[in-house]
């Protein structure tokens, strides 16, 4: 009787640990925003960098509702063809990619000193 109630008690556990995993990923790796302007209109938006809580929960339409229609598509088929791991792996890296997107089509980083060296920095910009 002892070994079932060890086991069950770790079985819920690890089902805690599953189902609170988003937020224990939030403490460790925090998205972080930084605000880039068009170069050419002068429009204003949020790129970002860090683990994404919300393609964790949401996946594929993280990208549909931010209008990268293609990019969307691709993520639905990678995360059919994975059953999901996709889109734990994409959680870590979507913000960045996404954020580098913009910036290789006429956005530029516009934020504060600070933010902005720190996005450099997490982006990979040298210069």
């Amino acid at each position: 009787m002892d070994n079932i109630s060890i086991w069950s008690g770790l079985i819920v556990a690890l089902i805690v640990l599953i189902m609170l995993s988003p937020f224990l990923l939030l403490i460790f790796y925090r998205q972080k925003r930084v605000v880039v302007r068009h170069s050419q209109s002068g429009l204003t938006k949020n790129g970002y960098y860090g683990f994404s809580p919300t393609y964790f929960c949401f996946g594929w339409f993280v990208p549909l509702f931010r209008g990268e229609i293609s990019i969307a598509a691709l993520h639905l088929i990678f995360s059919i063809f994975t059953f999901g791991i996709w889109q734990l792996i994409a959680s870590f890296i979507y913000n960045r990619q996404y954020t580098a997107r913009l910036l290789t089509s006429g956005w530029s980083l516009a934020d504060t000193s600070e933010s902005e060296a720190q996005a450099r920095i997490a982006l990979g910009i040298t210069s």
